[in-house]
């Protein structure tokens, strides 16, 4: 007999158990409390991938509009291209071509009048 525990030892285990047993439920119900629910957690998923949509479509439209930029400078640089070539026909044509045209006529005059 001298192994079984007396009446006030079991009840003072008995109270560890069921202090241990209080901490525990309050430690879950903390636990529990912190925990987000599943639709919250899903509206919030909702709006990051909302908020995500937005700033990807802001990039696309960004870089479309880069490229429009560049589409834009090239096309401009084509068009200054042509004007300079168009410049230069224009020049042969108002100077050097009339001043050739002047020197054949007098080479062929001097030759003409010598003959």
């Amino acid at each position: 007999m001298p192994d079984d525990p007396t009446n006030g030892e079991v009840m003072r285990r008995l109270e560890d158990v069921r202090q241990d047993l209080k901490e525990d439920f309050r430690d879950l119900g903390t636990r529990l409390d912190s925990k987000v629910s599943m639709e919250r957690y899903q509206l919030e998923q909702q709006a990051r991938d909302g908020s995500t949509a937005v700033v990807l479509e802001r990039v696309k439209a960004i870089e479309a509009a880069r490229e429009q930029e560049a589409e834009q400078a090239r096309q401009d640089a084509q068009k200054l291209a042509d004007r300079r070539a168009a410049d230069r026909r224009l020049a042969f044509t108002a100077i050097i071509a009339p001043v050739l045209m002047l020197l054949l006529t007098v080479y062929i005059n001097a030759r003409g009048a010598g003959a």
